[in-house]
């Protein structure tokens, strides 16, 4: 099992968040030209593992994960996974930020 920072990451999430980061859907791309190289002062990266979930976005030093959904976030059942997943990662600390793909634009 790969190690990121000291913590072990499952070999499938790893290679999934590998594969997501290409192609970016144009929502994820306008917002990583906007957060990317340090432009906001702290590090972000995209298509993170954090735990057992994939952030599209991630700032470690905050402990930030920041989600741009498509219109499929709100079919009842991503809809439940989605708050599923936020209560788990709040629950460790997290802190997460939900936009819309039309709000990023």
């Amino acid at each position: 099992m790969p190690k990121a920072k000291g913590r072990f990451v499952a070999r499938d999430i790893l290679k999934n968040a590998r594969k997501l980061r290409h192609p970016m859907t144009p929502a994820e791309l306008a917002l990583w030209r906007r957060v990317r190289d340090g432009q906001l002062g702290v590090k972000i990266r995209r298509q993170h593992p954090v735990g057992r979930y994939i952030a599209d976005f991630y700032c470690p030093r905050a402990r930030l994960v920041i989600e741009v959904d498509g219109d499929i976030h709100v079919e009842p059942d991503r809809a439940r996974h989605d708050a599923e997943r936020t209560s788990w990662l709040e629950a460790r600390g997290y802190r997460i930020l939900r936009f819309m793909n039309a709000d990023v634009f």
